[in-house]
């Protein structure tokens, strides 16, 4: 007889190596209003340990004469041989592109997409910076190709309290199941207690639903930028338009069937 097959957990496989693959699309990246980049012959690639993927490209893809490198680098990291500036007219952007000291990849530029949380003598300055696969504008990071969000309607009876104050309580939720993340609870506005609510000017970006905004509860106690919801989404996002979600870190959330 045959051995007998055995199951085992899909789970991604540990490798200390730089993962890429080609992709097809056209990507073009724009600084200060000015094309930068525009390639068809970019890769995608996974750095070990780290989520979301980034874009490498051509040198010849690159406008070279926009880049200068970076006499001072605002930032250090041990995979990177080069830093360099983008630099339009008397507008800088400090170390926005890099080149990798990875073998393989040495020979591509990448650019540091919308630098959220780190910190350089350009970062408060207003870059201008777009980022566009084929004619589709693309915010934050580029989206992984295995990277899958699904909104599904659902019948659970969802209940969201914070300090035993319940601010929300619906039969009617969406669940969001996205690759590596936790299940969300959407819930719609007609079931959320705003009075306890407090809208803040806290926004983010996601590249697959889109810009929120959030509400941080009046308390007592106070607690900041609790709950977020999508007012515009990205198509194939519709579905949450509107339904707020709640992190579960600072409420407590209660899900039946």
């Amino acid at each position: 007889m045959p051995a007998r097959k055995t199951a085992v957990l899909r789970r991604p496989p540990d490798t200390d190596d730089y993962v890429y693959e080609p992709v097809e699309r056209r990507i073009r990246g724009e600084w200060f209003g000015r094309p930068v980049v525009d390639s068809t012959r970019a890769v995608l690639v996974w750095a070990p340990g780290k989520p979301v993927p980034f874009y490498a490209f051509p040198r010849e893809d690159v406008r070279l004469d926009l880049i200068s490198a970076s006499v001072s680098p605002s930032r250090s990291r041990q995979d990177v041989w080069q830093w360099y500036d983008i630099v339009v007219g008397d507008q800088r952007a400090y170390s926005a592109v890099c080149q990798l000291d990875v073998d393989g990849l040495d020979d591509r530029l990448v650019f540091q997409w919308f630098r959220y949380g780190e910190t350089g003598p350009g970062d408060a300055v207003d870059e201008g910076e777009r980022w566009f696969e084929e004619e589709t504008e693309v915010f934050t990071h580029p989206r992984d190709p295995y990277h899958r969000v699904d909104a599904l309607r659902s019948s659970r009876h969802v209940r969201v309290t914070i300090d035993d104050v319940v601010v929300g309580d619906t039969r009617n939720p969406v669940l969001v199941f996205e690759t590596g993340l936790p299940t969300r609870y959407y819930l719609p506005p007609e079931d959320v207690d705003f009075a306890v609510l407090e809208e803040s000017e806290w926004r983010t970006s996601c590249p697959y639903k889109g810009t929120a905004r959030y509400w941080s509860f009046s308390g007592p106690p106070p607690a900041d930028n609790v709950a977020w919801s999508y007012p515009e989404p990205f198509p194939g996002m519709e579905v949450i338009e509107g339904y707020v979600c709640f992190y579960d870190d600072a409420a407590e959330i209660t899900v039946e069937d």
